[in-house]
């Protein structure tokens, strides 16, 4: 019975906006079953983990199958699951994406000792999983990520009443993010906007050009337009906020996670491509226009004001894997044209103008039906 798990261990080794997606889930274990979670993710999302209160404790690691800069080798995963068996987990649940398979981690866990393993699963895992649901996504259907790890965990019985997503600020951070902005000129009592263009992978770039065309459209609304992003994106926010002029300021690299949260829950409204910021800004329901590169139609901003804008990827920069190529192909809408500058100007315009409430974006959005 899951409902004698105290300690249970959550995986989710990806990036900082796939954690953020999953806390939903992560409150219903912990609301349903008042358990100590644990998480095991990668380099790439632990600066997220401090703020989803949710979360008991953190692990680590870079995994050799996930994305990352620093995976381990063999000898290290016999390392990471000796050391996961010292917690005496209860119970194991594997949180993946339609395009990536839960068994490396299945058998990590085994390998640890863990008593009870949950995860999707295509293939038939055998006795790497304890309980398990087969994939049926993206052939049969494409959920919002966030539901799909809501149907997961809803296999222990867990639930929640709400299932928006969950990043908090901290007072510490309010303070020494308005000091820094005061500290840079700007009037923390007025409002501001924030362009967030940096890309973890090129395919999801949108122009300098047209970060800068757009930027000179919203300077006439007389807000402040922050830029943000770490401090190698600065490369590109430096020239953005040049070309922009006077009413634009680079906060590349200025900004700790934390104080960057506290950016966002400030903002009238924020300009991002597809990356973490859209997730952080729908937790803080901070309305969002994204400059949606079409990779993952299921990540799009979780109940919060906004508008998409999708654009294709370029042929040369498209995955290879098969599952998102299918996806691509048959079950994503499709928009060759680049949003222009104007267009998205105007949808700012409309969405500060009316930041009071409108329809959030639909989870569905960029799914054929």
């Amino acid at each position: 019975m899951w409902n004698t798990c105290k300690k249970i261990l959550c995986i989710r080794a990806d990036n900082m906006g796939d954690l953020i997606m999953t806390t939903p889930a992560l409150k219903a274990l912990k609301e349903t079953f008042h358990c100590h979670l644990t998480v095991l993710t990668s380099t790439m999302a632990q600066h997220i983990a401090g703020f989803i209160p949710v979360i008991d404790d953190v692990i680590v690691s870079d995994l050799p199958w996930v994305k990352s800069n620093g995976a381990r080798e063999g000898a290290g995963l016999i390392e990471l699951a000796n050391r996961l068996r010292g917690y005496a987990f209860d119970a194991a649940i594997i949180f993946t994406v339609y395009s990536q398979s839960a068994l490396p981690a299945a058998m990590l866990t085994m390998m640890a000792g863990i008593p009870k393993r949950l995860a999707y699963c295509r293939e038939n895992p055998y006795d790497l999983l304890t309980h398990w649901l087969p994939e049926k996504e993206p052939y049969s259907f494409i959920r919002h990520q966030v539901q799909r790890d809501l149907n997961l965990v809803a296999v222990t019985g867990a639930t929640t009443n709400d299932d928006s997503l969950l990043v908090t600020v901290k007072d510490g951070d309010r303070h020494s993010t308005a000091y820094k902005l005061q500290q840079a000129g700007i009037d923390t009592s007025k409002e501001y906007v924030i362009f967030h263009p940096g890309v973890s992978e090129e395919k999801r770039k949108y122009s300098m050009d047209g970060w800068v065309e757009l930027g000179k459209l919203v300077a006439g609304t007389g807000l402040p337009i922050l830029l943000t992003g770490t401090a190698r994106e600065g490369e590109l926010t430096g020239p953005i906020a040049t070309g922009i002029g006077d009413n634009a300021l680079d906060m590349a690299g200025r900004l700790t996670t934390g104080e960057f949260i506290a950016l966002t829950d400030g903002a009238a409204g924020i300009v991002s491509v597809n990356t973490v910021t859209i997730h952080i800004a729908a937790a803080r329901k901070t309305p969002v226009i994204v400059l949606y590169a079409l990779t993952n139609p299921q990540h799009t901003p979780w109940k919060v004001n906004g508008k998409i804008f999708p654009f294709n990827v370029d042929e040369g920069l498209q995955s290879k894997n098969e599952v998102i190529a299918y996806v691509r192909n048959h079950r994503m809408v499709q928009q060759p044209v680049l949003p222009r500058p104007a267009e998205i100007a105007q949808a700012l315009e409309n969405l500060l103008r009316e930041s009071s409430y409108h329809e959030p974006i639909p989870p569905d959005t960029l799914i054929l039906s």
